[in-house]
């Protein structure tokens, strides 16, 4: 094991040592440590020239998962004082210290392969072993040592091998006792043998992983001959791709360039990549050749671009999907695209298509062949990156009244500073409304020469002329959205200059601003629609019976609340007492969707508030609010307008988080633009979707009339199917140094946080372990999985920091909406602390959704577990204590069992039938199929089972006599099918019932106070009958909607089973009209996260 110096760092690797294994050579055993995420921190054994073997004396090893980690430990935290500094355990990893050989193609796999590694055997009762395996030279044999077995019996014939299968997904690693500690990347399993045994392995990381997954499946596809199908297939398209453009450079025919015009080439087709490190590359290629000059050969150029260049995790994907060729052909690729990045109605005139955008050499373009080179490309282009596209333009229903939006605001916009001393610019209305913001504050006071100015009263920020601000809100108002703005007017103006204002309101913004006043017999607000293009003015207005030129009415002045709040030395709480003020009539009458009033309590508001009143709550009252009246916030929010501000004790302009306010309803969460950092990272990115247009519509649960939802939910929303996000990280790309670090050098040490912000039961947070020293490319490869409740208010934030920081460790992040991902694999473009893209700066990730957990042992799953129907938790319907009213309810009691049956019914068919295909919770069928496709083909290729798809329910029919195996594929896709079938043909009626029975129950809806109280019921009893009855109609709509979800589900799984098995030539009818392929797919599995329950495989004993 490599020994930690005294300051933690690592000493580099010497792989001409031996290489010895840890061990406590005192009990003369080893400790097989295995952490989650961290894949174990033994040497990389690949490549040692000599060996010591580990465990020599062949003990069983007990998985001490206690003992104490001497890995040291280092503070860090984030820079925005959202993030408590705590302990954090740093870990290494060893694929990608600088000494590593990296490895980038087939044959790489297969010598790393014949060197030999340590992996870790799994076998079942927590026992894990540690042995050495290897290739024999002539690779007809995977061995491992020591064995209590005879040499010849330690091994297994490559030939016997069927399948390799990657993550936890045999039944040896589910009933393990440490399946949990066992990172999901770094584990794989070879089948083997006519009844598909299983070797179990975990490698000390996933990049060991890799090598032997692609090495082994090169075998099974080429036998002995692998190695000359290796060398024959080189990678042809990237020579002759590279060779024409060093001739181009090459323009006088020397056959040799200057290293300068290299490294100019090299970076033309990178620019991630460093000048010094380019440079330095062809340096040590000449050294190494004993070379002298400053000339590089065509050779050379191709040598260090691929040493260069070749994204080793890329490459490994690309063999994956390739079939194990050097190249993607039209139907490759359509698989690609279709089963992993879920895109629809592929064809391989799709794949034609990004091959001719993407693909750069001449001869993969003619012969319809994606390259390495061009698969890269492809995944690095915005096609591939992680924000939905679609979210980029309007895609939300903006017909819906303005109270069911959340609506981008800025608090003091004026300002680019902090409130109590900074400047004021009119640069600050300019930010805010070219970034989306659609609600924008004017604080308006007295000036010079009658001119009103803009400033924060009773601080020493600067001033702005009135007219100006108006002007430049004029020219922008409408750049970035066409819905509408929201001039939130604090007015603390004289009579005289208000007649001012009103002048420059009226000439330069003239018929933008909505005059027409509420109609009283609507409920609600107008929609963003029917206002675009209009501004609405907030600000305080005179009674309609006012006849007077002014009035009086109540000042609104958040700056004198800051200034006193200041001023008061003790921390007891202090009433400050409203002040009046004399307001023009012509002002007034401005004002018409937004009148501003004051909160007093819910019962009031609920009782006489009118629709376009407004209500602004101090970010301090508005959180006591959210914490002893969560359920009153949000009704209160579904129809009226509310403003929340910044606490005056926020004189630096720090920033609130927005989501403890969204997730109450409030519309208006007014953030300090001017200031960077975590909460206006959740800002920024939350308004991303629906177009960046500045309104996003709220969760359905928080704008329908009955529906029951507590903002301090800690628990699954009621009616809400909560989601399993699946995120692996797996690589990053040319990250900087921190700006504001203050350590020399460039070499940083990066770590990745993925967060998770939303309802109190979505938020949490899982870290990658270090990589050390190396931010150019860090390979990660760790898996996180996350439940999320409330889908439609969560957030993903991806942070990137250094671990060896001075002074500061923000690298990059970036956030985005849950509902915004795509699925597959992407790359992710950071951005920097002030919110602009960092060049060339990536995360690579891997994401799946899916409805349902996976991982864990059998009987301790949680979500995971298949659920029999005495132990499934159905959704129950609350008391009402109203005896006509509950015994509607009762109507819906076996409707909703029955739907719960039906559902669970299907998932846990479909959990079976993934895990006999080896792969995990986030597959889909199609993927299912297409892993299963080897195993249906007999000896002479052809199949063993087809499918009939001449019905609407695609059945599995054999053609002959079945090897156990395959019986048990047909048994467990038949219930799928089976499953499928009873929900499709029930689920309409069962739907219709529970419709009923809402529809029934609402008829009670508004007579229920008379109804409670009829029945004696008052006080807290009638409060719990009313909550008792939103929360009933809550769950029979989300029911419904879970049950219609599920219906769309299943017809979605019956198209791809459909469509698997034409791809895969395994149609009834295809194979009857003699047009079977001769050579089966390759199986293709997603890059797995977590397996869902147990398959029965045979294991030996060692």
């Amino acid at each position: 094991m490599a020994e930690f110096g005294e300051d933690g760092s690592l000493p580099p690797l010497n792989h001409e040592d031996t290489a010895a294994v840890p061990g406590d050579e005192a009990a003369g055993k080893t400790h097989c440590e295995v952490l989650n995420g961290d894949c174990g921190i033994l040497e990389n054994m690949i490549g040692s020239g000599s060996l010591v073997a580990p465990c020599s004396q062949g003990v069983v090893e007990t998985v001490e998962l206690d003992s104490k980690c001497e890995i040291p430990r280092r503070s860090s935290i984030i820079k925005d004082g959202s993030r408590q500094r705590k302990e954090r355990k740093k870990t290494v990893s060893f694929s990608s210290m600088p000494t590593e050989k990296k490895i980038s193609s087939a044959s790489d796999c297969i010598s790393a392969m014949v060197d030999g590694s340590e992996l870790k055997k799994v076998r079942p009762n927590s026992r894990i072993y540690h042995r050495y395996f290897l290739l024999d030279a002539d690779m007809q044999s995977l061995r491992w040592e020591p064995s209590k077995k005879e040499s010849e019996k330690a091994k297994i014939d490559v030939k016997s091998i069927k399948e390799v299968w990657t993550g936890k997904n045999t039944d040896t690693f589910r009933t393990n006792g440490t399946y949990d500690q066992i990172s999901e990347d770094c584990a794989f399993s070879i089948i083997f043998g006519e009844n598909y045994e299983s070797l179990d392995l975990v490698a000390n990381t996933a990049d060991v992983a890799n090598i032997w997954v692609t090495g082994l499946r090169y075998l099974i596809s080429y036998g002995k001959h692998t190695l000359n199908m290796i060398e024959s297939s080189q990678n042809h398209m990237r020579s002759s791709w590279l060779g024409e453009l060093f001739e181009e450079a090459d323009g006088n025919n020397r056959k040799q360039i200057t290293i300068c015009a290299a490294v100019q080439l090299v970076k033309k087709l990178n620019p991630g990549l460093k000048n010094v490190k380019i440079e330095l590359k062809f340096k040590e290629l000449h050294k190494a050749k004993d070379k002298v000059g400053s000339h590089v050969t065509k050779e050379e150029f191709i040598e260090v671009f691929h040493d260069l260049c070749t994204r080793p995790e890329i490459y490994f994907l690309f063999v994956q999907f390739s079939s194990n060729k050097e190249f993607l052909d039209t139907k490759d690729l359509m698989i690609f695209l279709e089963a992993e990045q879920g895109m629809a109605q592929v064809s391989e005139d799709t794949s034609l298509e990004v091959i001719q955008k993407y693909e750069p050499s001449k001869e993969g373009q003619l012969k319809g062949w994606l390259s390495l080179d061009g698969f890269t490309n492809y995944l690095m282009s915005p096609e591939c990156h992680i924000f939905d596209p679609e979210q980029k333009t309007v895609c939300q229903d903006m017909n819906q009244p303005l109270s069911h939006y959340y609506i981008n605001s800025s608090h003091n916009t004026y300002l680019i500073e902090d409130q109590f001393r900074g400047p004021s610019d009119v640069t600050g209305y300019i930010r805010a409304l070219k970034m989306g913001c659609r609600s924008v504050e004017l604080d308006v006071w007295d000036g010079p020469d009658n001119e009103p100015v803009i400033y924060t009263g009773h601080t020493m920020t600067s001033q702005i002329v009135f007219r100006s601000v108006i002007d430049v809100i004029n020219k922008y108002a409408f750049v970035a959205s066409e819905f509408p703005l929201i001039l939130c007017l604090e007015n603390h103006c004289s009579l005289k200059q208000q007649r001012v204002m009103f002048q420059h309101l009226k000439k330069i913004l003239g018929d933008k601003i909505t005059l027409d006043p509420p109609k009283p017999e609507d409920c609600y607000l107008p929609s963003p629609s029917e206002l675009k293009g209009k501004i609405l003015l907030k600000g305080k207005k005179l009674s309609t019976n006012c006849t007077a030129s002014e009035g009086e009415v109540t000042d609104e002045d958040e700056g004198a609340e800051m200034s006193q709040r200041m001023s008061i030395e003790s921390t007891e709480e202090q009433t400050i007492p409203p002040k009046k003020f004399q307001l023009s009539k012509d002002l007034s009458d401005l004002v018409t969707l937004c009148k501003s009033v004051e909160f007093k309590d819910f019962p009031t508001s609920f009782q006489s508030q009118k629709h376009w009143e407004l209500c602004s709550f101090n970010e301090v009252f508005a959180s006591r609010c959210a914490s002893d009246f969560p359920g009153d916030f949000v009704n209160y929010n579904k129809k009226f307008l509310a403003r929340v501000y910044p606490s005056p004790m926020r004189i630096d302009s720090s920033n609130m988080n927005p989501q403890d306010f969204w997730k109450c309803g409030c519309q208006i969460v007014a953030m300090n633009y001017q200031t960077p950092g975590l909460m206006m990272d959740l800002n920024i990115g939350w308004f991303r979707q629906n177009g960046n247009c500045g309104y996003v519509l709220r969760p359905a649960i928080m704008r329908e009339q009955v529906s029951y939802f507590s903002a301090n939910t800690k628990d699954s929303v009621p009616g809400v199917s909560p989601q399993l996000l699946h995120i692996k990280i797996i690589s990053g790309q040319n990250f900087p140094k921190p700006k504001g670090s203050g350590a020399k050098g460039d070499i940083v040490d990066p770590y990745v946080y993925v967060e998770i912000h939303g309802i109190p039961a979505d938020c949490a947070e899982q870290r990658t372990k270090t990589v050390n020293q190396n931010g150019d490319n860090p390979l990660f490869d760790e898996s996180f999985e996350f439940q999320i409740n409330l889908p439609e208010l969560a957030m993903v934030r991806f942070v990137v920091l250094d671990d060896d920081y001075i002074g500061d460790e923000f690298i990059g992040q970036y956030t985005i909406p849950f509902e915004c991902l795509q699925p597959g694999f992407r790359h992710i473009p950071l951005q920097s602390l002030t919110g602009e893209v960092l060049p060339h700066t990536w995360l690579f990730v891997h994401v799946a959704i899916t409805n349902r957990r996976g991982g864990g042992k059998p009987h301790k799953r949680g979500l995971s577990v298949r659920k029999g129907k005495r132990s499934r938790e159905y959704a129950s319907m609350r008391v009402l204590l109203i005896k006509a009213v509950d015994d509607v309810f009762k109507t819906a009691m076996l409707p909703l069992r029955e739907a719960t049956d039906y559902r669970e019914n299907v998932q846990n068919a479909i959990a079976s039938f993934k895990e006999l295909c080896g792969l995990s919770a986030v597959a889909n069928l199609k993927q299912c199929i297409l892993a299963l496709s080897p195993r249906l083909m007999g000896p002479d290729n052809s199949p063993l089972l087809v499918f009939n798809l001449t019905d609407h329910y695609p059945t599995l029919e054999p053609q002959g006599l079945l090897p156990e195996v395959l019986k048990k594929v047909i048994t467990t896709y038949d219930m799928v099918i089976q499953t499928s079938k009873s929900l499709l043909e029930n689920s309409e009626v069962v739907y219709e019932r529970i419709l009923q029975t809402q529809k029934a129950a609402m008829e009670f809806h508004e007579n229920l106070h008379d109804l409670a109280v009829k029945e004696g019921l008052k006080g807290r009893k009638l409060h719990k009958a009313v909550e008792s009855f939103t929360w009933n109609i809550t769950i029979l709509k989300g029911q419904a909607d879970l049950l219609k979800h599920a219906r769309s589900e299943v017809q979605e799984n019956l198209k791809q089973i459909h469509y698997a098995a034409l791809t895969c030539n395994l149609s009834k009818e295809r194979v009857v009209s003699g047009s079977t392929e001769s050579k089966s797919r390759r199986s293709l599995e997603a890059i797995p996260e977590k397996a869902m329950a147990e398959e029965e495989l045979t294991d030996e004993d060692n």
